[in-house]
């Protein structure tokens, strides 16, 4: 099972930039599907962005789309997550997941890292 491990959260005022990045473990890395996803306090963790294992294939929420970029370097087993003009709403921790199945990740059905706390102040 891979184990993720999330990093680059902080606090930026609104309308500034932040990239997060996920480090994955394990060899099954360049096949497995990456997502990322959000949680605010108080309310339910919803989907953020994710890719395929090949990275041809990609999904963004309505909300990010535009503003926010998923990548991922195979070599160095990592998937960012390109966050620009944020919003105040974009606060929550956001959390890494992998599965081999992007419709695994979609349902947020995959392995989770401990989570990056994101805070855009006003």
């Amino acid at each position: 099972q891979v184990q993720l491990v999330e990093s680059g959260g902080g606090l930026v005022q609104a309308g500034g930039s932040l990239r997060l990045s996920c480090l994955a473990s394990g060899r099954t890395f360049n096949s497995a599907a990456m997502g990322w996803f959000r949680q605010a306090p108080g309310k339910e963790r919803e989907f953020v962005a994710a890719l395929s294992a090949s990275g041809s294939v990609i999904y963004y929420a309505n909300s990010v789309k535009g503003r926010f970029t998923i990548s991922r370097d195979n070599a160095k087993n990592t998937v960012a997550l390109q966050m620009n003009s944020l919003k105040p709403e974009d606060t929550a921790v956001y959390y890494c997941s992998a599965d081999s199945s992007i419709k695994i990740v979609l349902n947020a059905g995959g392995s989770w890292g401990q989570g990056t706390q994101v805070t855009v102040s006003s």
